[in-house]
């Protein structure tokens, strides 16, 4: 295997499966055929067509289109549409710089195929040897990916949180890094894939910061989202997202990024180009 094969993973989806999830006229996401025809039993609440599904026009305002879908959570999970309420809420828009035209719970994100916002962060240590990186590796107990190995701080953007603040908390939470210091992530850019899952469509956003820590600086497990954080030379994170699947599946390509940018897959890597429009592949 090698870099390529998670960019590819991160994009593969077949949109013959779904159709577009309509809100006020805009796409918002996409619904698999099976939710599409499961939908139909709530004809005051979608409009569902052979092409469309469309929140009824006549619930007008945030309020009245979160109520909607939320009121409607725990059918669609006992259905086998989603897996659990999270009780974490997401905007949904097509530009996170827009207002919401509603809000989702976390749990059925995927099942209407949103757009999903998040933050990820490499940590990272510089000395004469190079570049070390935090990497961490989640607790068994994760619901969703235990025992793999993750970005140092990473997670979903909720709605009514401004990016650098849910990274401050994020960091504080996961890593025990204090405001101060975490204050200092440098935002070096965004990440876009859509990936087909066993829950639906994930077309998600990923903004990416740097954060250089003091050769002092060890986190510690705070919220019990981690098992342990080792310091690694850059060489041997790049070595083990070259050669396996032992990172979480988007934090591959959050490390692939980190790579890129510092020079450690130079242009002449024969996958370069493919590599760098990967990591920006616009969403259906």
């Amino acid at each position: 295997m090698s870099f390529v094969d998670h960019i590819r993973s991160c994009n593969r989806h077949d949109l013959a499966g779904f159709r577009p999830f309509v809100v006020a006229d805009s796409k918002v996401g996409w619904v698999r055929h099976g939710l599409a025809e499961h939908l139909r039993r709530w004809p005051d609440r979608f409009a569902v067509s052979l092409d469309r599904v469309a929140l009824n026009d006549r619930l007008d305002g945030f309020d009245a289109r979160s109520a909607a879908i939320d009121e409607i959570v725990p059918e669609l999970i006992a259905a086998g549409f989603a897996k659990r309420r999270t009780g974490e809420f997401y905007p949904v828009t097509n530009r996170w710089t827009e207002p919401p035209l509603l809000k989702i719970d976390r749990g059925i994100v995927i099942a209407f195929g949103c757009i999903a916002y998040g933050v990820h962060m490499n940590g990272f240590v510089r000395d004469a040897n190079g570049f070390h990186l935090w990497v961490p590796r989640r607790s068994p107990t994760k619901p969703n990916y235990p025992n793999m190995l993750d970005n140092m701080v990473a997670g979903g953007q909720p709605i009514g949180l401004a990016l650098n603040e849910n990274l401050v908390k994020e960091c504080g939470e996961e890593a025990g890094i204090p405001p101060g210091l975490a204050a200092k992530a440098k935002p070096i850019g965004a990440i876009t894939y859509c990936m087909e899952t066993d829950e639906g469509l994930r077309p998600d956003v990923l903004y990416n910061y740097d954060l250089e820590l003091p050769r002092s600086f060890q986190p510690r497990i705070v919220d019990g989202e981690h098992a342990e954080f080792m310091l690694w030379p850059v060489e041997r994170a790049a070595r083990v997202v070259e050669t396996s699947f032992d990172f979480k599946f988007n934090c591959n390509l959050v490390i692939i990024d980190f790579l890129i940018r510092h020079g450690m897959i130079a242009p002449d890597h024969p996958d370069y180009v493919e590599l760098v429009n990967g990591l920006h592949a616009p969403h259906p």
